[in-house]
């Protein structure tokens, strides 16, 4: 089985994570950070990632309203997609519900006792490890 990169993208921060080779766990690699919106300079950074590590399939959080209803940054997530799918031949890029996973997320990590400074440098690697494992787990 191949790894799977999940992603948790931000407005300036895209937190990654990676799959073990089985497919089974997943673990964060880093909060990448880039300029506001700047979501090219994201995506040559993400195509990188996935290129050396011949990753086939990316799982992207896909930020919904509690309602459901898709807002502005459902639509980014979704542009971006399609600007990693147009990068990558034969990649996979499937969109998850990630409502609530940087919460869990920061749940985690205030458990842990991670201090506030150091949440705030790896919450969105955190985040991107939830909805990736959601993602394995319900494979």
């Amino acid at each position: 089985m191949e790894k799977i990169l999940g992603l948790d993208l931000g407005s300036r921060t895209c937190g990654i994570a990676m799959s073990d080779a089985l497919g089974m766990l997943a673990h964060g690699v880093e909060t990448y950070r880039f300029s506001e919106n700047a979501y090219e300079k994201a995506a040559d950074y993400i195509e990188k990632i996935i290129n050396e590590n011949q990753i086939k399939t990316v799982v992207l959080g896909l930020p919904k309203h509690m309602n459901g209803d898709l807002g502005e940054r459902a639509k980014v997530s979704i542009m971006f997609k399609e600007m990693l799918e147009k990068r990558v031949t034969g990649l996979d890029v499937v969109l998850i519900d990630e409502r609530l996973t940087t919460k869990v997320a920061q749940d985690r990590l205030i458990f842990a006792d991670v201090s506030r400074k150091k949440r705030k440098q790896v919450i969105d690697k955190m985040a991107a490890v939830a909805i990736l494992q959601g993602y394995l787990d319900a494979q």
